[in-house]
């Protein structure tokens, strides 16, 4: 039962301290892409660590998943873990990590429910406010305007996806500011971000209590708003998507001395006029690897009893 304990301390260890050191380091704002990649890998391998930590307590609970587990493996492996030794501790790490992978499940089922739902409610509002005319088929055409006093844009998922703006929007934003706003909504679109927060949506509602799944849901929804602003940026340059977003935000309070839930959109329009200098590809490379191998230690930790056995054999 060594194994299975050293496992759900290394998940504690890294959710303890992967974000602390990604709240100190400076370099996610300057490669939020990188940083997108590194967090995934970060919440992977606390998530593998429990997987591997419930499956060792499983085989060292029941002879019937001990066989399972172990079935191509030599008996001096299966000896190597000790599995005998476990007792009612194995019995209750076990069936504690499935109910948590059980909610975890149904958190991640209830949110993709609750995200087509909200989908589906919000295509039909957008074909109530902009229906077809008498005779008119829909082309496919992606972009959809719609009446509205408050300047928007928003990229609407699902199985035929639209880019909504305002024709306040279109009113307010001039020149390539329109082309950045689009820009930005497509970089959304093309990277799947709504699919990371959806997964980090139910992790941290699933586990409120848990910060690593919470600090990850932050740091989603900041991150793959940078991203989407250096796609844009990149294409239309750095003014035109930061007057959009003062364009576009300028009415919420996004800049008033209230915080709102837009509070993070100054540091944005901050970031692109003053643009942080970005890594080497070098570092670049490197810190994705560095990511990667996250989720390969608590394998390495895993299989460390069983190569052994089989390098002494």
């Amino acid at each position: 039962m060594m194994v299975p304990a050293a496992l759900l301390l290394l998940g504690a260890l890294i959710a303890v301290v992967a974000p602390r050191l990604l709240a100190r380091a400076d370099w996610p704002d300057r490669e939020p892409v990188v940083a997108l990649w590194v967090w995934q890998s970060v919440v992977a391998a606390v998530l593998l660590c429990c997987v591997l930590s419930m499956s060792l307590s499983a085989a060292a609970a029941w002879t019937a998943v001990r066989g399972r587990v172990f079935a191509p493996a030599p008996q001096a492996v299966v000896e190597a873990y000790a599995l005998g030794t476990g007792g009612p501790w194995a019995v209750t790490t076990a069936v504690v990590l499935a109910c948590g992978g059980l909610w975890t499940g149904a958190m991640l089922v209830r949110e993709v429910v609750r995200a087509r739902r909200q989908q589906h409610r919000r295509h039909a509002e957008i074909l109530l406010r902009a229906p077809l005319l008498p005779g008119e088929e829909s082309d496919g055409d992606r972009l959809v305007v719609v009446e509205g006093e408050r300047p928007d844009a928003w990229w609407l998922p699902g199985p035929a996806p639209r880019l909504v703006i305002t024709t306040a929007a279109l009113r307010r934003l001039k020149g390539r500011q329109v082309d950045a706003v689009v820009a930005h909504e497509q970089g959304h679109a093309r990277a799947r971000h709504h699919w990371l927060l959806h997964c980090s949506a139910a992790l941290a509602g699933g586990f409120p209590r848990v910060p690593v799944f919470a600090a990850f849901r932050a740091e989603m929804h900041r991150l793959v708003e940078l991203a989407a602003d250096d796609t844009a940026s990149r294409r239309h340059g750095r003014l035109a998507i930061a007057l959009a977003l003062v364009g576009l935000n300028e009415d919420r309070g996004a800049f008033g001395p209230c915080p709102t839930p837009e509070d993070h959109v100054p540091q944005r329009v901050r970031r692109l006029l003053a643009p942080p200098e970005r890594l080497t590809p070098a570092r670049r490379l490197r810190l994705t690897a560095y990511g990667a191998l996250v989720p390969v230690v608590p394998v390495l930790v895993a299989f460390v009893p069983g190569l052994r056995a089989l390098g002494g054999a």
